[in-house]
């Protein structure tokens, strides 16, 4: 099983959340083997005026975090699958074959770390809901996590991404005519039609366009973007499939 780790942000009952969850689980969830899901409620000492952990203080929430993982191990206890930070609280979340020794796992680890408080707890969760529902993005934060993967990328080469420069994109959709009625809302946007492509996918053909405007790649810029263009794909039966353009160093 690949393990790589996501973190995005949302809102959970209304707070800012800072999610980070173990992608590489997604192809073999609900696992049979793992039938509970357990989890460790700690409170901040200091946190930001969000709810989120400060700079200072994620080094603790990292200490906290590797003890856990170093005792489940020693327990055999479960896989660790997610953690949310909100509200002033970290919550670390594992998924157990058992839940009767989780409680002497969490206690080796926080007997460590006397000035947290905390607590824990377990229940049935054979459909992984808890990974599936929570923290698990949505098409929408999938987007966002790629453009910022992107957006990461072009800095890494120098790249000035407050710069507007040609922004390609695609998107695809079920008909022609509906390929057809995207067109025309995006080209009342300012884009351009750049090139019409038909592409087989499991059994029948996708009608993709691609398209361009001169836009900056800029981190919130390039968020609202590609939010705008996925409800224009919904619109039309559609899905986006994402943006790149140039390196502009200036």
């Amino acid at each position: 099983m690949q393990e790589y780790w996501e973190s995005y942000i949302k809102p959970i009952d209304g707070n800012k959340a800072m999610v980070s969850f173990n992608a590489g689980m997604a192809d073999s969830v609900p696992n049979p083997e793992y039938m509970y899901v357990g989890f460790v409620k700690v409170k901040l000492q200091n946190p930001k005026e969000d709810g989120l952990v400060d700079e200072e203080e994620s080094n603790d929430v990292g200490f906290i975090e590797d003890r856990l993982e170093m005792e489940s191990l020693r327990w055999r206890s479960g896989k660790y699958i997610g953690r949310i930070i909100s509200n002033g609280e970290v919550n670390f979340i594992y998924y157990l074959k058992l839940d009767f020794e989780w409680s002497n796992t969490v206690s080796c680890a926080m007997q460590h770390f006397d000035g947290y408080t905390y607590e824990y707890g377990s229940r049935i969760d054979m459909e992984w809901e808890v990974y599936q529902k929570l923290l698990f993005p949505t098409l929408r934060e999938w987007q966002i996590i790629a453009n910022h993967h992107s957006c990461n990328k072009l800095l890494e080469q120098g790249d000035n991404l407050h710069l507007e420069r040609a922004m390609e994109h695609k998107a695809y959709f079920d008909s022609k005519e509906n390929r057809a009625k995207f067109i025309e809302l995006i080209e009342q946007k300012g884009f351009k039609n750049q090139k019409e492509m038909e592409v087989p996918f499991q059994g029948k053909t996708m009608y993709g366009v691609q398209f361009y405007r001169k836009d900056a790649p800029f981190y919130y810029n390039i968020d609202e973007l590609s939010m705008q263009l996925i409800d224009y794909c919904q619109q039309f039966s559609g899905e986006y499939d994402g943006w790149e353009c140039s390196l502009v160093k200036l």
